[in-house]
């Protein structure tokens, strides 16, 4: 594709997409609404803390990249929508794949069953890859299968409007647990403070050194 998004472009046309899909009668969306869907804890991966400021340059892209609109539904509040499925000419089941490709990245034939039941009703992982073949085989492809891992019987999907990852987070080695980087991070500090009062044992012990020489110059 010629449209590059990166991660916060990426996050809220998928948070669109998503807000269109699973709650319509709150789309389109305010900024306050559209920041807040962005850095939801909820079915983001990873979780974003993204300010106002943020997601309107993103906004600003995405509508120059004719992606996304500000709604003409009027009111006292601006509102945005996505113009994904008109100028792409998606169905619904497509855009739940998308959408869920962008809030949290590339997953595998069931992950993307199960959490785009809540956008789309998919009866079996068959439907699923019916309409991720379609995605890859369009003419510009917006989705592709990532090369299968070692270890993993599975592939990943991943979608094409940002770049994909050189390497997946399955490869890299696992997050410490929060406590363990505190024990680690208290360990260093000890060893910092013993490193320290080393040092000024060595630099007492020297001055000393120098103090009984100066003495000793005048018995």
């Amino acid at each position: 594709m010629d449209l590059t998004l990166n991660d916060t472009e990426a996050r809220v046309l998928g948070s669109l997409i998503e807000k269109e899909l699973t709650t319509p009668e709150y789309y389109p969306l305010s900024l306050n609404s559209l920041t807040n869907a962005c850095n939801q804890k909820s079915n983001r991966d990873p979780v974003m803390a993204l300010t106002e400021e943020a997601v309107v340059r993103a906004l600003d892209s995405l509508r120059f990249k004719q992606l996304v609109v500000l709604s003409a539904d009027g009111g006292r509040v601006p509102k945005y929508r996505h113009l994904l499925a008109e100028n792409l000419g998606l169905l619904p089941a497509e855009m739940s794949i998308i959408c869920e490709l962008l809030v949290r990245g590339s997953q595998t034939i069931g992950e993307l069953r199960t959490r785009g039941e809540r956008m789309h009703p998919f009866g079996n992982l068959a439907a699923v890859e019916e309409v991720l073949q379609e995605l890859i085989q369009r003419e510009n492809p917006l989705v592709t299968l990532m090369p299968r891992q070692p270890g993993r019987k599975e592939g990943r999907y991943a979608q094409l409007f940002s770049e994909i990852p050189e390497y997946h987070e399955d490869n890299v080695e696992a997050r410490p647990e929060a406590a363990r980087q505190r024990v680690v991070a208290e360990n260093d500090r000890i060893v910092t403070l013993e490193e320290e009062v080393a040092a000024l044992r060595n630099e007492i012990f020297g001055l000393k050194q120098l103090m009984a020489e100066f003495k000793a110059q005048f018995e």
